[in-house]
């Protein structure tokens, strides 16, 4: 057992975990899952409490309504009856889908996961008839588009074409390019409109060009000039949120710096054959680089699939680009020269669930990361009175959207939580304790070694330059006395709520903190073009503006790269370049903490929060701080606690830190972990363990392995191209199962 340091303060607080007590919202869906008795209400029925309605109507649907009015509203309650019915696999008709879809966004959302069982349950010809009524019953543009998507997304044919040529004519954009894409779906269709005079049917844009262009050529992007790949795997992984490159700007965190990495160490291991990284691209991105294909290290590639956005999509914002996203992500993969195997999403949103109906559809086998968010937090946030109803909504949403990817998932993995394995993982999702490759696995995290960015000296210097010049600034209007030198507290993050940089700013001040410390705040554009990142700073700017000693204290830095962010951190954590710094983390909860094992690796002291995937490897007192970080109170008791931890015990704390960081979570140890995974649940692995038991012949395990095709790809070196085709794969039959 790992025992803390005697000489640093122990804070008894953590000992108590709000995930030890009970929990109703977890009672109620391992009930709904049949493997826990029916919960009590408990403290929890307060009326009118829209939490305890809306989970009831939703889980508990033989619990009877309630006698009086209630918090929740008419929609909320046909909609928890809508995703009780998609979980237990009994859609709706299509009749009743087309009718719900008016309901609001989160309501849509639930219709077009039940709209392919809902097709083969009802035939074709019904549920095409179901959208021509709607579409004859509307004149609202976006539910046209809407009801042109749901037909798209089955490939059915709702109108004659010379109705749905006038729609592709339509001046809404949204309606053109839903009957653009449902048009691909009628044979021949997109030649008439080529050769249209009508404005609508030309492209006005980056967007549209490539749009037109896909719809022109089946092959579109094509396989560019390159080399052939190994043999192995094609294994495509999501990166949805942010830019992969730019961590620390608007949306751009951990996740890109390690996707990037992963990928790059994937693509070396011996049963992968390549990689693509699959991020968007808005409507400026595209007119400044329309190419959607681009190498980024030997066998990984990033593919940019199209989105028609005046900026970068956020994750709430994805469900409205949900079938425009799966059309896109099934053309560009089925487009490379050969069939994508495996696809891995993250992050329980609509752009997921997009990618897993592409997976679907062009017969590529899902993997899920699952993580207990908001699950671990839907009682605690909204189980009294006075809740925000919308926010309250959007968590059952993404609760939701979880669920529906386990459900779709041929393999669901976990970030390791603080036991090392997935039990908090079958806590929040029961339905995986069914699932016949037994419990979830949870491949350890980590980051790519650090390397020594080119040009990074005169970089750094200007940094720590500016650290300095606050020193200096101190010991210059400090009197005769020569005060001792500030500790320097470090924290890098995207400005965003969830990371909580204004409640870091608020609890140092508050705290007194600033009074022997300097702050450090790494993160956001250096454009401050996002609305998001500038309300950060405002508040950042507020919790100082009535302390000028705190102000002069506090440095704000632009996003760095992840290699200068490191190098950083090197130059700081150095003893002998006459700092003392300590770096904390001060998110409300973090999943893994990438930029936590980074400073970590560094060998600074750090402070991270109890909540979340931080304490699987980071054990309060042995090799760094846990710390509260719920409020400004006990936020800045942390910090006071950090900077009272002696030289000494800072040091032997970093030092074990460091160890466990470079023995145990790198990228290629994970790379190598979820190569294993990839490979079980691909389907010529699936195909070939079929033939072996039908034939138990070698050569037949042989003849499935060589039945991959390779493709060709751009080549690093820029060498000129491989030609190797071979037949494509039909999609196969994919079930609602949960099974895996």
């Amino acid at each position: 057992m790992k025992r803390p340091d005697p000489a640093v303060p122990v804070d008894r607080t953590l000992r108590s975990r709000p995930s030890e007590r009970p929990d109703p919202f977890v009672a109620a869906r391992a009930a709904y899952w049949k493997r826990a008795p029916r919960p009590s209400p408990g403290r929890y029925a307060a009326a009118p409490n829209l939490f305890a309605e809306l989970v009831g109507a939703e889980y508990r649907p033989d619990q009877a309504p309630a006698a009086r009015p209630g918090a929740a509203t008419s929609a909320d309650l046909v909609l928890a009856g809508l995703r009780r019915r998609v979980r237990a696999g009994d859609p709706p008709t299509p009749e009743i889908c087309v009718r719900l879809l008016a309901d609001g966004d989160h309501t849509r959302g639930a219709v077009f996961d039940a709209w392919p069982e809902a097709v083969r349950r009802h035939g074709r010809e019904r549920a095409a008839a179901a959208v021509r009524r709607g579409l004859h019953g509307t004149r609202t543009p976006h539910l046209v588009a809407t009801l042109l998507d749901l037909a798209a997304a089955e490939s059915l044919a709702p109108v004659a074409r010379p109705e749905l040529l006038r729609l592709a004519h339509a001046p809404e954009r949204a309606v053109r390019h839903a009957a653009w894409r449902l048009l691909a779906a009628y044979d021949g269709s997109f030649l008439p409109l080529r050769a249209a005079a009508t404005p609508g049917a030309r492209p006005v844009d980056a967007y549209e060009r490539l749009l037109h262009e896909a719809l022109r050529n089946p092959a579109f992007p094509g396989a560019p000039q390159g080399t052939e790949l190994r043999p192995g795997i094609l294994v495509a992984q999501s990166m949805l949120m942010g830019h992969l490159d730019r961590p620390g700007e608007g949306l751009s965190g951990g996740l890109g710096v390690l996707l990037g990495a992963l990928g790059d160490a994937l693509a070396q291991t011996d049963r992968v054959a390549g990689v693509l990284t699959v991020v968007t691209a808005c409507v400026p991105e595209l007119e400044a680089d329309p190419v959607l294909l681009h190498r980024r290290d030997r066998g990984h590639w990033v593919l940019r699939l199209p989105v028609d956005s005046a900026r970068h999509v956020r994750p709430d914002e994805l469900g409205r680009h949900r079938e425009a996203l799966a059309w896109w992500a099934t053309r560009l993969l089925g487009s490379l020269g050969r069939p994508v195997d495996v696809l891995h999403v993250r992050y329980a949103d609509d752009g997921s669930l997009a990618l897993a109906e592409a997976a679907r559809r062009s017969g590529a086998a899902l993997v899920f990361t699952a993580a207990p968010d908001p699950h671990r937090q839907m009682t605690e946030r909204h189980g009294t009175p006075g809740t925000d109803a919308d926010a309250l909504r959007d968590d059952l949403h993404r609760v939701f959207v979880a669920d529906r990817l386990v459900d779709r998932a041929d393999r669901v993995v976990g970030i390791a939580g603080p036991g090392g394995g997935a039990d908090e993982l079958l806590r929040h999702f029961p339905q995986l304790a069914g699932r016949t490759e037994g419990a979830p696995d949870a491949p350890p995290e980590g980051i790519p070694p650090y390397r020594p960015p080119l040009g990074a000296v005169r970089r750094i210097d200007s940094l720590v330059e500016a650290v300095e010049a606050v020193e200096a600034r101190l010991h210059a209007t400090a009197g005769p006395v020569r005060p001792p030198t500030p500790t320097v507290l470090l924290t890098v993050g995207r400005l965003h709520p969830v990371k909580q940089q204004d409640v870091l700013v608020r609890a140092w001040v508050e705290s007194g903190a600033f009074r022997e410390s300097v702050l450090v705040c790494v993160g956001g554009s250096p454009s401050g073009d996002d609305p998001a990142e500038r309300a950060m700073r405002t508040r950042m700017e507020q919790a100082v503006a009535a302390c000028p000693q705190a102000a002069q204290r506090l440095v704000l830095l632009p996003a760095l790269a992840n290699a200068d962010v490191r190098t950083l951190e090197r130059r700081l954590a150095d003893p002998s370049n006459g700092f003392r710094t300590r770096y904390v983390c001060p998110s409300a909860k973090e999943e893994f903490g990438l930029a936590v094992l980074e400073a970590m690796e560094a060998g600074l002291l750090v402070a991270a929060p109890v909540r979340g995937g931080v304490p699987h490897y980071l054990t309060d007192g042995h090799n760094g701080l846990l710390i509260d970080t719920s409020s400004a109170r006990t936020l800045g008791e942390g910090l006071v606690r950090l900077l009272r931890v002696a030289d000494g015990a800072a040091a032997s704390m970093a030092r074990r830190a460091q160890d466990l960081v470079r023995s145990t979570y790198s990228s290629n140890a994970m790379a190598q972990a979820l190569a294993g995974h990839y490979t079980a649940v691909a389907p010529s692995t699936r195909r070939g363990r079929k033939a072996a038991a039908s034939s138990r012949k070698g050569p037949v395990r042989r003849a499935a392995r060589a039945g991959r095709q390779n493709a060709v790809l751009p080549d690093p070196d820029g060498s000129g191209p491989s030609v190797l085709r071979g037949p494509s794969r039909p999609s196969r039959p994919r079930t609602t199962s949960s099974s895996g």
